[in-house]
């Protein structure tokens, strides 16, 4: 299924600055002491955008999904939870990544499109804005992998594929995968463990 069949208004605007800045401009407010660690921003497409506070159930289930997925990596690869990953035109923090090296390669600099194996967003609230924005985003990027854990539906959805140039960028290819199944983990193309989906969930 693709996901940006057609254009839409995206929804993180609502919570949006309608400044555009550049990556170079937001790291610049970053270094000037104009964002701080407190201020709870992603850049979106340009924008500022607030992160929603988390709530328990999507709390739980990133800390969940996170240890399980952690304890299923080869060698050569690591997770890293709620922190930023640099793309051409935006910064956002995915609930998880599976990036290449380990903790200290990005002592110095966040992980940026060929570092990045699988992203993970947990979705209650953002479900929408997880399916459109953040799948347009990241499909612009040419990250490989993306998966939902959608609380709502009580499932995961892994989107493959990537198709960066399409006129909407979008994943060519979605999953889903119930209570029951177990989805796949592919790094490199290579499927490197069976996770069970009620151990994301549960």
């Amino acid at each position: 299924m693709s996901v940006g069949t057609a254009p839409r208004y995206p929804g993180y605007l609502r919570r949006s600055t309608y400044a555009r800045w550049s990556v170079a401009q937001f790291h610049g407010m970053i270094q000037a002491g104009i964002l701080g660690e407190d201020d709870r921003f992603e850049l979106l497409e340009g924008h500022l955008v607030p992160k929603m506070p988390p709530n328990p159930p999507h709390s739980n289930t990133v800390g969940n999904t996170g240890d399980t997925v952690s304890s299923r990596l080869s060698a050569g690869w690591v997770l890293r939870r709620e922190q930023p990953i640099v793309l051409a035109d935006s910064q956002p923090e995915p609930d998880l990544a599976v990036v290449r090296g380990h903790r200290m390669t990005y002592r110095n600099r966040h992980p940026v499109p060929a570092d990045i194996g699988v992203v993970v967003e947990v979705a209650e609230s953002t479900l929408d804005e997880d399916r459109e924005d953040k799948a347009r985003i990241y499909a612009r990027a040419n990250l490989p992998v993306y998966w939902i854990v959608n609380l709502v539906d009580r499932q995961v959805e892994v989107y493959t594929d990537p198709r960066p140039a399409d006129p909407v960028p979008s994943y060519g290819t979605r999953a889903d995968y119930k209570p029951g199944d177990s989805v796949p983990l592919v790094l490199d193309g290579q499927t490197v463990a069976q996770i069970p989906v009620n151990d994301l969930l549960d």
